[in-house]
């Protein structure tokens, strides 16, 4: 699965609103041993929405979640647009979430609320605790959510839960260099592809170091291969301790 996040919303851009989106789904994903492919805040443009969500939907293994969009008001584009894209038929009155959306706000509801029903056909709908007004999703892979973070999480924590239920962290070992990037490619060169390998160059003391990850679902190939590493190192004598210490004042002075 490769995960993308589309942050629908020109008051995050114009700097009116903070983005929380972004922190908080890297982090869930992180939890469950996966981790973002694409993160894009866009504007609330009908064609820039459609290219975005048409680039998802081209990847077979996407798995999208939308923030933002799917209100009541004219610049609430998104529940059409995912007709658009993802069914290519109309939207239509959800009777679940017409339900919903009227035991919370009765005939408040009218006129404009109750739109919030209307969603792509076949939808499923994902839980709001704040106001019960549901996001939903497509296929079991594309999620939709409003831009409220404490309406939104909720929902992605339950799409979450069904996508990833027997998830876990990837085990993940972490050293610095006090070399050169350069001078460990040999050694990063023959790391396989299901152990992934993270190299973040810093300075410490105006000597430039490298930080080194390795991280994989089990913990028999990151061993090996950080031993692999340690041994290299030490057979050049490159000094390294354990962790990321790019930070530490006592060893480094700024982040390259």
């Amino acid at each position: 699965m490769r995960f993308y996040q589309v942050i629908i919303g020109s008051e995050i851009l114009n700097r009116r609103r903070n983005d929380r989106h972004f922190l908080f789904l890297s982090e869930e994903l992180l939890k469950r041993g996966a981790k973002l492919h694409a993160s894009l805040i866009i504007e609330d443009d009908k064609d820039l929405i459609t290219k975005m969500f048409e680039l998802v939907k081209s990847d077979p293994e996407s798995i999208l979640f939308s923030f933002g969009g799917i209100g009541s008001t004219p610049d609430d584009l998104t529940r059409d647009i995912a007709a658009q894209v993802f069914t290519g038929e109309p939207l239509v009155v959800h009777e679940e979430a017409k339900r919903r959306i009227l035991k919370q706000f009765g005939e408040d509801a009218y006129p404009h609320r109750i739109h919030m029903a209307e969603l792509p056909v076949n939808a499923n709908l994902l839980d709001n605790p704040v106001n019960n007004v549901p996001g939903f999703c497509l296929d079991k892979r594309f999620f939709f959510v409003p831009g409220f973070p404490n309406m939104a999480h909720p929902m992605i924590r339950q799409a979450l839960d069904t996508l990833l239920p027997d998830a876990k962290p990837h085990y993940r070992k972490t050293f610095t260099a006090l070399v050169s990037e350069n001078d460990l490619i040999e050694m990063m060169q023959q790391v396989p592809e299901d152990v992934e390998l993270s190299s973040l160059p810093a300075f410490c003391r105006d000597k430039r170091i490298a930080v080194i990850s390795l991280s994989a679902k089990d913990a028999e190939p990151v061993d090996f291969w950080y031993r692999k590493f340690i041994d290299f190192m030490q057979s050049r004598e490159i000094g390294w301790v354990e962790g990321d210490r790019h930070n530490d004042p006592d060893l480094c002075h700024a982040e390259d």
